[in-house]
C-alpha cells in the first residue's frame, strides 16, 4: 500500500519532532563532561555536514548553487544556528524538559506569520489545536517543586522559537522548492557552523570531550536531532506545509519530558501527564484532519435533538 504525500508529510513531521526532542538526551551528558554550548554545537554541525554531503552525492546531486540562492541559504543557516545556540544556552538556566516544552510556542509563531504575512487562512481546527497544545505546555511546565522559571532562560527559548519559526516558513517559499532537500540542509549546516566557529574564535576556548564515549553523544547529536530531524522537517514542510509540520512538533516536548524522567530522574506529576495527553490529542486531530469530522457527525446523528412541545 503506497502512502499519499499527505501521509508521508505527517510521518516525516512526527519523526522530525521526536528526534529533535532528543537534544537533551545527548547534550546534558556533554555539559556534565565539561563542554560548553558553543563547543557542543560546533562538533554537532561539523559532524553532520559530511553526512549530508555524502548523502547528497549518493543521490546524484551536485553542490552547485546560484549566487543569489547561496546568500539566502547563508541567512537561513545563521538563523537555524542561532535557534540551536539559544536553546542549548537555555539549558544552563532551566530544566531541559521545561526548555523543550517552552520551545513549542513556535507553531503559534508559524501560524501567525503565515496568516499575517502571507494571508493563509487559519481553519478553526488549527486554532483549537494550537490553543489545546498551549494549555498542555503550560501544564507540563509546572514542576513538582513549583520552582519559578528563569527570565533569562525564558527569553532565550522564546528567541530560539522565533528563529525556528522563521526557518520553517522561509524553507516553504517557492524559491527553495526546486532545490533538493539534502542540498538545502547541507548549506544550512555549512553556514550555520560559522556562528559557533566565530564565537569560539572570540572566546578563545574550544572544549573537547574527556571520555571516548562522549564522542558517541556528539555523533548522536549530529545524526538524530540534526541530520535526521532537519531532513524530515524540510520534507514534511514540502508535503503538508509549515503550519501542520509545526503543530506536529508537539511531540518534541513529550519526548523531552520522557527523557528527563526516564534518564535524568525528573519527577513526572499528574499535571504533566494531563498536559501530555492534551498535546497528543491535538496532534491526533491534526493528523486525522477532515477524516475525524465524518465519524463525529455520524455519532452525533445517533442522538437527534428532541423537539420541545410548546
Amino acid at each position: 500500500m503506497l502512502l499519499s504525500n499527505k501521509a508521508k508529510g505527517y510521518i516525516l513531521g512526527a519523526i522530525a519532532a521526536a528526534t529533535y526532542g532528543m537534544n537533551p538526551l545527548f547534550a546534558l551528558p556533554l555539559y556534565a563532561d565539561g563542554m560548553d554550548a558553543d563547543s557542543v554545537l560546533f562538533f554537532r554541525y561539523m559532524m553532520a555536514i559530511p553526512v549530508m554531503g555524502l548523502l547528497l552525492r549518493i543521490r546524484g546531486h551536485s553542490f552547485s548553487l546560484a549566487s543569489g540562492r547561496l546568500a539566502e541559504l547563508a541567512v537561513l543557516g545563521v538563523v537555524v544556528a542561532l535557534s540551536s545556540l539559544l536553546l542549548f544556552l537555555s539549558y544552563n538556566y532551566m530544566d531541559s524538559g521545561v526548555a523543550s516544552t517552552l520551545l513549542f510556542v513556535y507553531p503559534v509563531m508559524v501560524a501567525l506569520i503565515m496568516a499575517f504575512r502571507y494571508g493563509e487562512r487559519l481553519p478553526p481546527v488549527t486554532v483549537v489545536c494550537i490553543a489545546v497544545t498551549l494549555v498542555g505546555i503550560m501544564m507540563l511546565n509546572r514542576t513538582a517543586a513549583g520552582a519559578g522559571l528563569s527570565a533569562t532562560g525564558i527569553w532565550m527559548v522564546m528567541l530560539s522559537s522565533a528563529a525556528y519559526a522563521v526557518y520553517i516558513v522561509a524553507i516553504n517559499r517557492p524559491r527553495f522548492r526546486d532545490i533538493p532537500t539534502l542540498k538545502v540542509i547541507f548549506y544550512v549546516l555549512l553556514f550555520g557552523v560559522s556562528v559557533f566557529a566565530v564565537r569560539i574564535l572570540f572566546n578563545g576556548m574550544l572544549t573537547l570531550p574527556s571520555q571516548w564515549c562522549m564522542w558517541g553523544c556528539l555523533l548522536a547529536l549530529a545524526l538524530l536531532p540534526t541530520a535526521v530531524s532537519f531532513f524530515c522537517t524540510t520534507l514534511s514542510i514540502q508535503y503538508i506545509g509549515p503550519t501542520p509540520t509545526a503543530i506536529l512538533g508537539a511531540l518534541e516536548p513529550v519526548v523531552a519530558i520522557f527523557v528527563a524522567v526516564a534518564v535524568f530522574g525528573d519527577i513526572l506529576t499528574p499535571r504533566q501527564v494531563a498536559g501530555m495527553v492534551l498535546i497528543l490529542s491535538a496532534v491526533t486531530v491534526i493528523i486525522a484532519g477532515g477524516r475525524i469530522t465524518q465519524p463525529l457527525v455520524r455519532f452525533r446523528k445517533l442522538f437527534p435533538k428532541i423537539k420541545r412541545k410548546m
